[in-house]
């Protein structure tokens, strides 16, 4: 169905449904099967990770997903096949969010997406699997199904989200060519954490995928002597949560692509905590052209 359409409801500039929430509004839901949004992108923000572009997929996903188990569950942590940056998303810019759930119940929700900007691809997701947990353990689901009635009637007003500091990341000395490594502080407090989530704030795996991103593109730039870019990121796995005020060991390891890879640079990134890994995911650059990643 195609939702109608009153005046917008104003968010708040801080906390819940405003710090980490990247949905202004639902445009049509058709069953458990598919799922539209809008996300405008605020004009004041000095820069947006095309990893948040990934989260405002996953998050549309997962309100069409809440809402079929009753709010008893939700989607938390991520394992992501395959996924394709087309171009950098500019402050300013509404985004077009379209997901295809493939199936969806109490253990675990499915999908694929992609996000457009005035009818051009921006990113598009493939091979999307979410574990539903215990939503009690992350927020009140009252409070929840209240947001998801008002992205799907009057949306919020755009222009809440505040922007994201840039990874804090120290590097780890290396005689190495190939590999870097550096450690990751995460911010004992951040507005973020405030929607991300209200009963038990976790680090948003998708600003791990953007410190590890920092780290690989400077290790392919270095490797290609040119700009770079990333095109794509496969077998992203995220095995733990990591809790605020946390320190992350992340590494960046340059490999040999297959025959079927198109771009010429792959590299293989990790991040662990207290010797364990927790994340990983590969990683593929080509030469820049000017909007990169």
């Amino acid at each position: 169905m195609v939702l109608g359409r009153a005046s917008a409801a104003k968010a708040s500039p801080t906390g819940r449904f405003a710090a980490f929430s990247f949905v202004d509004r639902i445009t049509s839901i058709e069953g458990v099967t598919r799922v539209s949004g809008l996300y405008t992108i605020p004009s004041t923000v000095s820069h947006f990770p095309v990893s948040l572009v990934a989260e405002a997929i996953g998050q549309l996903a997962a309100w069409v997903g809440m809402s079929a188990v009753g709010f008893t569950h939700r989607p938390v942590a991520a394992l992501a096949g395959d996924t394709r940056m087309h171009r950098l998303p500019k402050p300013g810019e509404t985004l077009e969010l379209i997901v295809d759930i493939e199936s969806c119940d109490a253990e675990a929700i499915q999908y694929k997406g992609r996000a457009l900007v005035g009818g051009q691809l921006v990113l598009e997701l493939q091979d999307t699997l979410g574990s539903m947990l215990d939503i009690h353990e992350f927020d009140a689901p009252e409070a929840l199904a209240a947001d998801f009635e008002v992205l799907k009637n009057v949306g919020r007003a755009p222009g809440a989200f505040g922007g994201v500091p840039q990874p804090a990341l120290t590097d780890i000395p290396s005689d190495r060519s190939d590999r870097l490594e550096a450690t990751l502080a995460v911010p004992e407090h951040a507005p973020f954490f405030e929607d991300h989530f209200p009963s038990r704030p976790v680090y948003p795996a998708t600003l791990l995928l953007y410190a590890q991103q920092q780290l690989a593109q400077r290790l392919a730039q270095a490797l290609a002597g040119c700009p770079v870019r990333v095109c794509r990121i496969t077998n992203v796995k995220v095995r733990a949560f990591t809790a605020p005020g946390a320190s992350l060991v992340l590494s960046a390891e340059a490999a040999t692509p297959s025959e079927g890879d198109l771009e010429p640079i792959l590299i293989k990134v990790g991040a662990s905590a207290n010797g364990r890994t927790i994340a990983g995911a590969k990683m593929f650059f080509a030469p820049d052209s000017g909007e990169s990643a």
